[in-house]
């Protein structure tokens, strides 16, 4: 068989999953548990006479994208019921004014394709929903437009509850969000510092509008994917520097009955920006951050800045306060850390975005020190000026080889 024929064939077969075994129990459990309980509250629900419908076959379609694919813009919650319901309208609607069943059934798809198009709900599964509508047999066509809200948006709400639910409780965010990413924190104009040198938002938007083709991922998702390209590449080129490499060890900490005016005598002291908080097996429970204080100081009332923050720092000498008296009342948390062995890289898109400290903790949670914005910049600046070196180094070996 010639070599041509033989790789075209290859073509034919799929690419490696990288799906894990977990994932894919978890998503063979998730439709057992959906199809399950949209069958048993539909059939409680609707009548179960013979010339009744209370589960439609469309609704194994969906299960697949709900909890298979629940990161997909087909997957998402305005996809199912708009498309579901779109789709039924039109078909019953072809099944009524058009005879011939094939000629029904091809307009329902197509109109119902065109209209998730536009209403920006497209759902695979509901073109199964518009044919089921218009070769549904007698049963269906008996049913009219009755069967747009029974049972087609009862079984798609019920199943998205039941993904709304699952989902969520077994680690995978849904739905998924589909917008652009959240405006710049300082409300301006300029690209967030991550994505000024790399590509930006608009630079993808770009590439999918010329691409001009719907994609089963995310815009987010796919964004991300880029991003982790990115830091894979980098990683391979210039090695790794983990956060164990880079942190200050000598950490000024507090607990969190530490009075309000000894944690801010600490921050100026030791001029700090935060100080992280631990109980007294020296987890890490929250931090506390200038922001903090000021925050509780009142300070969006621009004046008497001083007197406030005396007034909040002042120990009252009762057993009993209205405002807070220690750390611990004023601290932020959940706290974002990093683990000792995190590549730095991976942290750089957070300290490029507004955090200008990260607790650095043991396997256990135990503090282990803390990485600052200075302590970054100090080795990506080493890091790439070793490979800068390393260039011309290469370059004068090369030259040396080739005059011998």
């Amino acid at each position: 068989m010639p070599d041509s024929i033989l790789l075209w064939l290859k073509s034919f077969i799929p690419a490696k999953t990288n799906i894990d075994r977990f994932e894919r129990m978890r998503a063979c459990a998730g439709s057992l548990f959906g199809i399950l309980l949209v069958g048993l509250i539909s059939y409680a629900l609707l009548p179960h006479e013979a010339h009744t419908i209370w589960l439609i076959a469309p609704m194994g379609a969906s299960a697949v994208l709900l909890f298979a694919v629940p990161s997909s813009p087909l997957a998402q919650p305005w996809s199912i019921v708009g498309g579901n319901l779109w789709a039924a309208f039109i078909g019953v609607s072809c099944a009524k004014l058009v005879q011939e069943p094939a000629l029904a059934a091809a307009l329902a798809i197509a109109l119902a394709i065109g209209g998730m198009f536009l209403l920006r709900c497209i759902h695979p599964p509901s073109g199964a929903v518009a044919l089921t509508a218009v070769l549904g047999g007698p049963v269906v066509h008996d049913m009219g437009y009755a069967f747009v809200l029974s049972p087609v948006l009862l079984n798609s709400v019920l199943l998205l509850a039941s993904a709304l639910f699952y989902n969520n409780a077994t680690g995978r965010r849904y739905p998924h969000a589909q917008q652009s990413a959240a405006p710049h924190p300082h409300q301006t104009r300029d690209e967030l510092p991550i994505t000024r040198l790399g590509f930006s938002h608009e630079d993808l938007d770009e590439v999918l509008k010329d691409f001009n083709q719907v994609l089963d991922i995310g815009r987010d998702d796919l964004e991300e994917i880029f991003l982790q390209t990115e830091m894979r590449a980098y990683h391979r080129r210039f090695g790794q520097t983990l956060c164990a490499a880079v942190m200050s060890r000598d950490v000024v900490a507090v607990e969190f009955a530490t009075g309000l005016d000894e944690a801010w005598h600490l921050l100026q002291e030791h001029q700090l920006r935060a100080l992280p908080v631990l109980d007294r097996g020296r987890h890490v429970i929250g931090i506390v951050s200038r922001t903090d204080f000021l925050e509780h100081a009142g300070v969006e009332v621009h004046t008497g800045l001083a007197a406030q923050l005396r007034r909040l720092l002042h120990r009252v000498p009762f057993s009993h306060s209205d405002k807070p008296e220690v750390v611990g009342q004023i601290m932020s948390r959940p706290v974002i850390a990093a683990q000792v062995d995190t590549p730095l890289l991976e942290l750089v898109p957070r300290m490029a975005d507004g955090l200008h400290q990260i607790p650095v903790v043991q396997a256990d949670g135990k503090l282990a020190g803390m990485l600052t914005q200075s302590d970054m910049i100090a080795a990506l600046y080493e890091k790439n000026l070793a490979a800068a070196r390393a260039v011309p180094a290469a370059g004068a070996a090369g030259s040396l080889r080739s005059a011998a």
